[in-house]
């Protein structure tokens, strides 16, 4: 299963606005997402409950699982998505 680590770029982390559209992007992918903290147990990165109650913060790393044939382009878009302060204007 392809997967990614990845930074938190967004200055409150995972949280509100940058969570909501984080999982928003998941769902439209199609594809099935797990986020977790590396080491961490996998969550639904579709689910903004279970996004926001990892408490991911600033600069922390979260690591992406994929499944299905789109699962590398999926992962590379979240990625540029999440490496991106989802909270600026």
């Amino acid at each position: 299963m392809p997967q990614r680590t990845v930074a938190i770029a967004s200055k409150v982390g995972l949280h509100a606005r940058p969570a909501s559209i984080f999982t928003q992007a998941v769902s439209a992918s199609g594809v099935d997402v797990t986020i977790a903290k590396p080491g961490g147990a996998p969550m639904d990165a579709s689910s903004i409950l279970m996004v926001m109650s990892m408490g991911v913060g600033n600069g922390e790393e979260v690591v992406l699982e994929a499944e299905g044939p789109a699962a590398d382009r999926v992962l590379d878009e979240l990625v540029e998505l999440l490496e991106t302060d989802l909270d600026a204007e």
